[in-house]
């Protein structure tokens, strides 16, 4: 058998390996020809799915990502008649680092035998391969149908999100308990869309916390306030980016297809900082 022998690293070898930092460490995560799928569970009593998918898109671009939100709830528009047929034509490109593909519907059309819809994360991989993050909102029954077995094994970490009124709350609740009998997803994070001024805000989050363990025996691992009346030019809070990058490290990773990375690798292709691909 052979062996070999590791030396120990030298005090500069391993600071050089740690990341200065959590934008850096995050950048070292997508180093590889890998995208991350994060569940964001809609709320359609919240009424402000647009607000949180723009805060967290704000945030990964301040960590150089690229997003492409897929908007599959009941609220999005169905997708463009062309993406029927390549599913590429759907996406929308928002900004250098922001993409966006209506798609209410679309994960039904992907359903197999045992109803399972998740090879619909695949196409989206192949048709948008320059993205690092996909927000996938959705409602529970649709994400459970499109993450199913692929969400065994990770620590899968989906974003519930609710207002300060009574109607949110019964929602978010009726999530919890899909993601938790149907998909066997025991955690959540939490964001409550309401003004700092607001007083229900911190015992809605402590009631859907409450009920979620005592009932369901799901819990509750972070929750913040999300302040709609913030302008969307204002800095991510600190606690809202170590949120972010939390999602990330419990997001599903799906590796590029070699079509997609050929396609990235063509001549005049813009090649992102994940180009050049490692093993994870």
């Amino acid at each position: 058998m052979i062996t070999t022998e590791r030396k120990p690293l030298s005090a500069s070898q391993a600071t050089a390996r740690q990341p200065a930092d959590q934008a850096q460490g995050l950048r070292q995560m997508f180093a590889s020809r890998v995208l991350r799928f994060v569940p964001v569970v809609a709320n359609p009593s919240a009424g402000c799915g647009g607000l949180v998918l723009e805060r967290l898109c704000a945030a990964y671009a301040d960590f150089d990502l690229h997003t492409l939100v897929v908007d599959a709830s009941d609220q999005a528009r169905p997708p463009g008649e062309l993406a029927e047929f390549d599913l590429a034509e759907g996406v929308e490109v928002l900004s250098d680092l922001i993409s966006y593909m209506p798609a209410r519907g679309l994960p039904l059309r992907y359903a197999d035998a045992r109803g399972s819809c998740c090879s619909l994360l695949d196409a989206l991989a192949d048709a948008s391969p320059q993205s690092d993050v996909v927000l996938v909102h959705a409602s529970a029954s649709e994400l459970v149908r499109l993450f199913g077995h692929r969400a065994r094994g990770i620590n899968l970490r989906p974003l519930l999100f609710t207002n300060d009124l009574a109607e949110g709350l019964k929602d978010a609740y009726g999530s919890v308990k899909v993601l938790s009998q149907r998909g066997g997803w025991l955690a959540y994070d939490l964001l409550v869309c309401a003004t700092t001024r607001s007083q229900q805000a911190e015992p809605v989050a402590e009631r859907l916390a409450r009920c979620s363990d005592d009932f369901l025996g799901v819990a509750q691992r972070d929750w913040q306030l999300l302040d709609p009346s913030e302008p969307a030019a204002t800095e991510p809070h600190p606690r809202f980016m170590e949120m972010a990058a939390g999602l990330l490290h419990g997001a599903l990773p799906l590796t590029l297809g070699d079509t997609a990375f050929d396609q990235l690798m063509s001549p005049g292709a813009a090649l992102p900082s994940r180009a050049a691909p490692v093993l994870n």
